[in-house]
């Protein structure tokens, strides 16, 4: 039997008198990658914020590896192995490269691991090592996704949970980003995959729950949802067919 790595029970967030989360529930297995599908609005990204602490649910609890991290400390949350690579990039634009790299490993006081764990990325993104000194704010779209990718394993995550990764990006660069998460999970990563592509997303997932307007309307396994009608209709359009 697979071991259940994060649970989220029964999830509540209100934004004022808005409920932007009515109570979900869904776990992710380790070693496994699950995604989380839906319409812009429907309430993929707070999910995230609110396992990373940096939005309060109103209900619910949020249980990894078996311990309650509902209202921790979001850097404890990072020192426990979750982090996330956030929804439009965000890299710090006027530090180059290997500046980004190294603030993803602020937490580590081990010099000599922060220089495997760059060179590791590079391994991952040799475009990146070509661009090392390289201010962030002159790479293109899909440099920069690799770049908040790298910052991201930077912390030496247990969970890495990916914020619309493919978000605004060409075909072929969408097709190399899921490449690398494939990867990334046969190396012992487990991910959380927030997409609006739900036909890349299903196509690599072991398990997809579909979440509209704050609720979980549907879940399965990757393939299975990927062939399922109602979905392929309201997700996957022309692309499916």
């Amino acid at each position: 039997m697979s071991e259940v790595f994060l649970e989220v029970k029964d999830l509540k967030v209100n934004f004022g008198g808005i409920e932007a989360l009515k109570g979900i529930s869904f776990t992710v297995e380790k070693g496994s990658i699950v995604t989380l599908i839906g319409a812009n609005g429907a309430g993929k990204s707070t999910t995230v914020r609110a396992i990373s602490s940096l939005v309060t649910p109103s209900a619910g609890t949020i249980t990894f590896e078996g311990r309650d991290i509902t209202r921790m400390d979001t850097q404890k949350i990072v020192e426990g192995g979750i982090a996330m690579v956030p929804e439009g990039r965000r890299v710090f634009p006027n530090l180059t490269v290997v500046e980004n790299l190294r603030i993803g490993a602020y937490l580590s006081r081990d010099k000599a691991k922060v220089e495997r764990d760059i060179a590791h990325v590079y391994e991952l993104f040799p475009r990146l090592k070509e661009r090392s000194w390289q201010l962030a704010g002159t790479l293109s779209g899909g440099e920069q996704q690799m770049l908040a990718v790298g910052r991201g394993l930077m912390s030496a995550p247990k969970l890495l949970m990916m914020d619309e990764p493919s978000l605004g990006l060409a075909p072929m660069i969408v097709k190399d980003i899921f490449s690398i998460i494939r990867t990334l999970n046969d190396s012992g990563i487990t991910i959380l995959l927030i997409e609006q592509n739900a036909n890349a997303a299903l196509k690599i997932a072991d398990y997809g729950y579909v979440l509209e307007t704050g609720n979980i309307t549907m879940s399965g396994k990757g393939l299975e949802l990927l062939a399922n009608k109602q979905i392929r209709d309201a997700y996957l359009g022309k692309a499916a067919k």
